[in-house]
């Protein structure tokens, strides 16, 4: 008993000591049990082995493929920088940016390049470590009335021309008087009932459309950022969101808007039937300077530059510092201005229909020319290669010097021209009330196509197509 009672207390006593060993991580020998297992090598040979530890691979970022593509053409973009957090990569040949993430989830990626709209939006790479951005270029979009604020009515970036297929068309419930705007894949439309659609320019699906019941709409929107802005006649300035249509706020001028804006530094500016001329801040949602002309206003300014010029019913050209409203000049028309100026060239080119003639101005308000239609001219000219276009209640389209006035060659449109004349890869279009659109060479005249649906603009679009305006439906079309 004695015996045993000493065995059992050295074993209690050695377990005691082993547990110290362990907290203090200390091992009789210095050597602890399991490393001492681990330099015990099995098999004949069982000399020690040095111990190396297992180290873990250290995480490495994960590339994600991110393809930049042209919207409008569908062709693959090389040079694109593509952001990521702060990962940075370049597309190349194939338009394919790879960029290393350290983790998946979803990122803003912001695409940018030179020519082109820049792009942010949220991916997500989570899931799917390859994703698509499109892009639009700048030059290539339609996003004011006239092509650019200017007034040309001369869109010098799209390569087009007929012979033309229809790709789609869409009914639209109500005349349409004024064209399309365009930009990133989307074709906003107003009718005269005040009904805006916003258009896949793919197939010319409805996006969305809104209703402003009795409204009145005689002019184009405008495209700035992510809002679409519209002048109603009921005088009432709307401001929607491009995504779905929803109007954000609004600004009543009290009197009708037959002016369609003209946003630049996101200031929109326009005329009203009261004779007033307003500039009124987008971003601030408040009028900026506000001049009273005193005569009815249904043109819609041009502005180039600090310039900005529009016409009155008073028969008076109106030429103002588009930042301040100060007056800079004015000068008379032989008849009341219904059309909208065209600035181009140090050129000032103003229409009137009671006077029936074009009249050229240098933009320092010297008189330069006048030409005679014998007819009235309600059409706003387009100014392009050195050369006007205007066409004429007689029912024709006229090609004039712009530094002379004199005539280059004159086409039959089958009828009056009421809308503006637009020039588009050296193609010049009217619109007439014999419902069809005459197209001829800014060269030479010779008619190129004659579509058999028009009215009052005839044309607008962006990339690759074009949208042709009949009377109450809008035809797209590609080079045949």
């Amino acid at each position: 008993m004695r015996r045993l009672a000493l065995l059992l207390a050295g074993a209690a006593l050695l377990g005691a000591v082993l547990l110290g060993a362990r907290l203090l991580g200390v091992w009789p020998g210095g050597e602890h049990p399991d490393r001492a297992f681990s330099r015990v090598r099995t098999g004949p040979d069982s000399r020690p082995v040095p111990h190396r530890p297992v180290r873990r691979p250290a995480p490495h970022a994960e590339a994600v493929l991110v393809t930049v593509v042209d919207g409008d053409t569908n062709r693959r973009v090389r040079g694109a920088r593509v952001r990521i957090g702060r990962r940075v990569a370049v597309t190349g040949k194939n338009g394919v940016a790879s960029v290393p993430l350290g983790r998946r989830g979803a990122f803003v990626t912001s695409v940018q390049k030179g020519g082109y709209d820049g792009r942010a939006i949220r991916l997500s790479f989570r899931t799917r470590p390859r994703s698509t951005v499109r892009m639009y270029a700048s030059a290539q979009q339609w996003r004011m009335y006239g092509a650019v604020a200017a007034r040309t009515q001369a869109q010098t970036a799209i390569r087009i021309r007929p012979p033309f297929r229809v790709v789609w068309s869409r009914g639209l419930g109500g005349l349409i008087e004024f064209p399309a705007v365009v930009s990133d894949g989307v074709a906003y439309i107003g009718n005269d009932r005040e009904t805006i659609r916003a258009l896949d320019l793919r197939d010319g699906s409805v996006l969305w459309r809104h209703d402003i019941r009795g409204g009145k709409m005689a002019s184009s929107p405008a495209v700035w950022r992510d809002a679409l802005v519209v002048h109603g006649m009921d005088g009432v300035v709307r401001v929607l969101r491009r995504a779905d249509g929803r109007e954000l706020w609004r600004w009543n001028a009290g009197s009708p808007i037959e002016s369609s804006p003209a946003v630049r530094r996101g200031i929109d500016v326009f005329g009203t039937w009261s004779g007033r001329i307003v500039a009124l801040d987008l971003r601030r949602r408040r009028v900026v300077w506000s001049r009273y002309d005193g005569c009815k206003i249904t043109s819609s300014p041009a502005v180039s530059r600090r310039l900005l010029a529009l016409g009155d019913y008073c028969g008076r050209l109106v030429v103002l510092d588009a930042r301040s409203g100060q007056l800079r000049w004015t000068r008379s028309v032989n008849g009341r201005v219904y059309g909208t100026p065209a600035i181009a060239g140090g050129r000032i080119f103003v229409p009137s229909p009671t006077g029936g003639s074009l009249t050229a101005f240098s933009t320092t308000g010297r008189y330069l020319w006048r030409h005679q239609f014998g007819a009235y001219v309600y059409s706003s000219p387009a100014a392009s290669t050195g050369r006007v276009f205007v066409g004429d209640y007689a029912g024709r389209l006229t090609a004039l010097s712009a530094a002379t006035g004199a005539v280059r060659w004159s086409v039959p449109t089958g009828g009056a021209v009421s809308g503006a004349a637009v020039v588009v890869d050296g193609v010049a279009y009217a619109g007439s009330f014999s419902h069809r659109i005459v197209g001829a060479d800014v060269r030479t005249g010779k008619v190129l196509v004659t579509f058999p649906h028009g009215e009052y603009v005839p044309v607008s679009g962006a990339g690759t197509r074009l949208l042709l305006h009949g009377y109450s439906r809008i035809y797209a079309v590609v080079r045949r």
